[in-house]
């Protein structure tokens, strides 16, 4: 219960900061958007059409189609997202700031948007749309959701180009950029992890100092090179960012001739980290 009262919070929070970046940012000063919102948007320049019902028609129409490849618990979050974002977007429109530099409002414009979509999205639900189309290509394609909405929202970002002008087509895309960093930062989490392979004649040197000064598991593998079918003991880590200059630093002491490979972790769970339930 607690948990989706949490989600709840998440999903009221993102639907209203994603409606004030609309309101606020980018219709007074002529921006564009991707996916649905954008649709709206050109919808609303043209012929004057209420976002905030526009989006609800079209999104209920995408939802269907979600329907048949996300889960039950992704669906119902995202009915009540799109519904949020709805209605916030209809109470919020006819909000208005006083700022007239149009790059801080493209910038802010994506920042709320990353934010708004990344607290939706991390709660488990999305705002349809190309959302949806994101969150499908990461259940099949394994894509980056962040990187995936990005894709897609540039496409419908550059359908506004002859009405919103070309200058403010480009201002539109470095929000969408801002906003799909944002985004990733939100789901990911504030501190990203790296995992590390260590391939080294000291192994047990390395792993013992690993231990010892940064207080962090080691993994062996079993492993042999194809070419000359020597046994080899590799060592797999997991630490933070933060921890990698320490790390390196250790194995060079103890072997610098070691081979070593640095990757980005999005998820960690277990002993040290997050709990999976979380």
């Amino acid at each position: 219960m607690k948990k989706r009262i949490y989600d709840m919070i998440l999903l009221t929070v993102g639907a209203f900061l994603f409606a004030l970046a609309v309101n606020l940012f980018i219709i007074p000063n002529n921006l564009g958007e991707g996916g649905v919102t954008g649709v709206t948007i050109i919808l609303y320049y043209v012929f004057q059409w209420s976002p905030g019902l526009v989006n609800l028609v079209i999104n209920s129409f995408l939802i269907l189609v979600g329907y048949k490849f996300l889960d039950k618990t992704s669906i119902v979050y995202t009915i009540i997202a799109v519904a949020l974002n709805s209605l916030f977007l209809h109470l919020t429109e006819s909000w208005r700031i006083d700022s007239h530099e149009i790059v801080v409002n493209a910038i802010f414009a994506g920042v709320l948007v990353g934010v708004g979509l990344g607290l939706i999205i991390r709660a488990g639900g999305t705002t349809a749309g190309t959302a949806i189309l994101a969150r499908i290509t990461h259940k099949y394609l394994d894509w980056n959701i962040s990187y995936g909405l990005l894709f897609f929202d540039l496409i419908v970002a550059f359908s506004s180009l002859f009405i919103i002008g070309p200058e403010r087509l480009m201002l539109t895309i470095i929000a969408l950029y801002i906003g799909t960093k944002v985004m990733d930062f939100i789901i990911e989490g504030l501190n990203p992890k790296k995992a590390v392979t260590i391939i080294s004649s000291h192994q047990d040197a390395i792993a013992e100092k690993v231990i010892t000064v940064m207080d962090r598991g080691v993994t062996v593998l079993s492993g042999h090179g194809y070419y000359t079918k020597t046994p080899k003991e590799v060592l797999y880590i997991v630490i933070s960012k933060q921890e990698v200059s320490v790390l390196k630093k250790i194995v060079r002491k103890e072997d610098p001739n070691a081979f070593i490979t640095i990757h980005d972790v999005r998820d960690v769970f277990g002993e040290g980290f997050l709990e999976l339930s979380k």
